[in-house]
């Protein structure tokens, strides 16, 4: 293990550039989104919920004087929650939108090289598969990789954008 920076520097340069990823759990299952997304997690806040709106999309928050809003990716990707309760929010900046993404847990930062992401998978779904940007292994689980900009479609970000101007206008 090289723990100067000079000497990683140099393994960065030979193997590929380090891309970081914040890994976190839905239900049973691990996911990572690039770690320049994420503007900060925070633990689980209290949510104003908004009538009308998509099972997913669970309300708004204030964050600092922000409202922010916040949807649950296992409703959105039809995941089968497990018996842990939400623990974290992960807040990531689709500019010129901020959103809360509610996970089960934050578990690490993975620092992959491109020859540590596969490409993504086919798959046969009427749904579209942008969002994901590639499948990584860690230990012996899979980690899909996402593009939260994707992964919000454009339906949750005028749900979002709609939710916030009403929050700010009251």
């Amino acid at each position: 293990m090289i723990k100067d920076k000079e000497g990683m520097k140099q393994v960065e340069e030979k193997s590929g550039e380090l891309r970081r990823f914040l890994e976190f759990s839905l239900g049973t299952e691990a996911y990572a989104v690039p770690l320049l997304s994420v503007k900060e997690v925070i633990a689980y806040p209290d949510i104003t919920r908004i009538p009308y709106t998509p099972s997913h999309f669970l309300g708004i928050m204030n964050l600092r004087g922000q409202v922010i809003s916040v949807i649950d990716l296992r409703l959105k990707f039809g995941i089968k929650a497990d018996q842990n309760t939400e623990t974290a929010v992960i807040i990531c900046d689709l500019a010129p939108l901020c959103i809360g993404i509610v996970v089960n847990s934050v578990n690490s930062v993975l620092p992959l090289r491109e020859s540590d992401i596969s490409d993504r998978p086919d798959i046969q779904s009427n749904k579209s598969s942008d969002y994901i940007i590639g499948v990584t292994r860690q230990d012996k689980k899979l980690v899909l990789l996402l593009d939260m900009a994707k992964a919000i479609d454009v339906d949750d970000q005028s749900t979002a954008k709609k939710a916030q101007a009403t929050r700010q206008a009251a």
